[in-house]
């Protein structure tokens, strides 16, 4: 069974750090891009990072300079530092990616979500 299982999250005071780190397990071929969500009690889900195979990364504006997404291809996982965390990052942070798996028929792309990790900041 494919799955994305994240870890890293807890509760840390504004301008701390955190590290979330996100794997994939199961019969995958290969992996296109993976990324980083967001969702604050009341609000949408959001895009936070994301980062191609090839290691292009895209960032949403209120995290720029602060969050750094990164993955290791061989490994099948992606993390996410962040620094200088605020208050409004707070919020249950879901794993993302793009896979490419084996069923009985063949290999399909899929897009599958990680469970969500909670990540609180206290001012």
């Amino acid at each position: 069974q494919v799955q994305l299982v994240e870890s890293g999250g807890g509760l840390v005071q504004a301008g701390g750090s955190l590290r979330l780190s996100c794997a994939a397990s199961g019969s995958i071929f290969s992996i296109n891009a993976m990324g980083w969500y967001r969702q604050a009690p009341g609000k949408e889900r959001e895009l936070v990072a994301t980062i191609t195979s090839g290691g292009t990364t895209n960032y949403t504006e209120s995290v720029k300079g602060r969050f750094t997404i990164s993955r290791d291809n061989a490994k099948n996982t992606v993390d996410l530092q962040m620094n200088s965390l605020k208050p409004e990052d707070t919020a249950v942070y879901y794993c993302n990616a793009d896979m490419v798996v084996l069923e009985l028929s063949g290999w399909y792309t899929y897009n599958y979500w990680g469970q969500g990790t909670q990540v609180t900041v206290s001012s």
